[in-house]
């Protein structure tokens, strides 16, 4: 398909084309974009509510300690004490501090706890990016996906741009694109223009860095 612009024919753009043995690239990078102007509050992170291992934690805390309550009780009602509680006061009775046994559930119970204050102190949420508070009662987000894909409908829109490959982080905004006709330097150029000002519309309380890449078409055959 072809369509007249001024007397010429060109391909239209086609998007996320696997490209190879590129030729000829092209590449630049800024430092991130000021957003927030003095009357805008800056926005945290959203929170997952990790609601899986929380109840799971507190189902095993709960199960351990309606079972070890149990037990004292029975005992105090002048019961035998568990098999279970036997066994294991007999084991840690006579295992040492440097067996295999309690070494390794010693690196079990480690592992769980950093994994359990990893997830109360991080916020989580990696894939949503908060956007500029102009009211402190509201709060919005952009998932990077969604970002990445305006970003790279932009670039899709820069005159000598055949495919374009946009990966968005919290920090960098990472473009690839496949130019197969004008100078790599000047389509680098309208890219940095164009998605700079993409990066601030899109109204993000952080603004990532932008890196560009520019190449040839892979050659064929």
């Amino acid at each position: 398909m072809s369509e007249s612009a001024g007397g010429g024919t060109r391909p239209l753009p086609v998007v996320d084309q696997t490209q190879d043995d590129e030729l000829d690239q092209s590449a630049s990078a800024h430092q991130p974009l000021p957003t927030l102007s003095g009357d805008e509050e800056k926005a945290p992170r959203f929170r997952s509510p990790r609601r899986v291992p929380a109840a799971v934690v507190a189902l095993l805390a709960l199960g351990t300690a309606g079972l070890l309550l149990y037990d004292v009780v029975a005992v105090r009602a002048d019961h035998p004490a568990m098999r279970w509680r036997r066994e294991l006061a007999r084991q840690l009775g006579e295992r040492h501090l440097d067996d295999t046994a309690v070494l390794a559930g010693a690196a079990v119970a480690a592992v769980a706890g950093i994994w359990l204050l990893v997830l109360a102190v991080t916020p989580g949420q990696r894939s949503v990016l908060p956007m500029r508070r102009t009211h402190s009662d509201v709060r919005a987000g952009l998932h990077r996906g969604a970002a990445a894909m305006v970003l790279r409908d932009r670039a899709m829109d820069v005159p000598g741009v055949q495919s374009v490959r946009v990966r968005m982080t919290r920090s960098k905004v990472d473009v690839r694109a496949v130019s197969h006709f004008r100078e790599l330097d000047d389509v680098r150029g309208d890219l940095d223009a164009v998605l700079t000002d993409g990066i601030h519309d899109l109204g993000l309380a952080r603004a990532p860095g932008l890196a560009v890449h520019v190449a040839r078409p892979g050659r064929k055959g």
